[in-house]
């Protein structure tokens, strides 16, 4: 971790930490770097518990949000947090792993796979078409998107603290993702992958093969020649 080790606690960080150890059980991981800013601290965790137990969602749809941003951040301690949740709550194992090897996930559910649907229009592409939008608002309707979108944003702020102040891995825990060593991508060759019309960039190893699946096709990139002078042609 990027900061010292907390040795002292102001009276109101005390106050905010014991908040936290009696809903959570402890004050740990991310929550010592929120407890730097004692009230956001609180905040955070008040919207935290929010989308993990209480928002309009199913608890499979709140776990695979989290993880869905945890991928798409490359956040590797709350992958490793809610991976095993997760799948108590019914989301697949073998989609989760796809999910987390930047392959496309199939999901066993049908609300699962719109979720990662609009999930990934709007944290990759920063819109969400209008047909995503219908079949989204009448899955879950207005109560229910506006918890799926806030609640994406909270996993990834959660996501962007973990990785800006390196917080570790729980002492056992193997890395997710494959793509990842420490707090940096490895040096792995992208992917152009069309899906329906659509283009989106995976990172794969270099001894991984590309498969292809129904309605989709895979490129890989090719690193361009300079140009040639003018007049010339290849």
């Amino acid at each position: 971790m990027r900061l010292p080790a907390l040795t002292e606690l102001t009276p109101r960080q005390q106050e905010v930490s014991d908040k936290i150890a009696a809903k959570r059980g402890a004050t740990r991981g991310p929550f010592l770097i929120w407890l730097r800013s004692p009230e956001l601290a609180e905040k955070v965790d008040e919207l935290g518990a929010y989308c993990r137990f209480q928002s309009a969602v199913n608890e499979r749809l709140r776990e695979l949000s989290l993880l869905i941003a945890a991928r798409h951040f490359d956040a590797q301690y709350s992958w490793n947090a809610h991976h095993q949740k997760a799948i108590e709550a019914g989301v697949s194992a073998e989609s989760l792993k796809e999910l987390a090897s930047n392959e496309v996930p199939h999901f066993a559910h049908a609300d699962e796979q719109l979720l990662y649907t609009l999930a990934t229009q709007i944290l990759r592409d920063h819109f969400v078409d209008q047909r995503t939008f219908d079949a989204a608002l009448g899955e879950w309707g207005e109560a229910g998107l506006v918890d799926v979108i806030g609640c994406l944003g909270n996993f990834s702020m959660l996501a962007m603290l973990l990785n800006t102040f390196q917080v570790d891995l729980k002492l056992g825990d193997e890395p997710p993702f494959p793509d990842i060593r420490g707090f940096a991508k490895v040096n792995t060759p992208r992917i152009l992958r069309f899906v329906h019309g659509r283009r989106t960039v995976d990172n794969r190893s270099r001894s991984e093969t590309p498969v292809s699946f129904p309605g989709s096709y895979v490129v890989p990139t090719v690193t361009p020649k300079p140009w040639l002078p003018a007049g010339r042609r290849a």
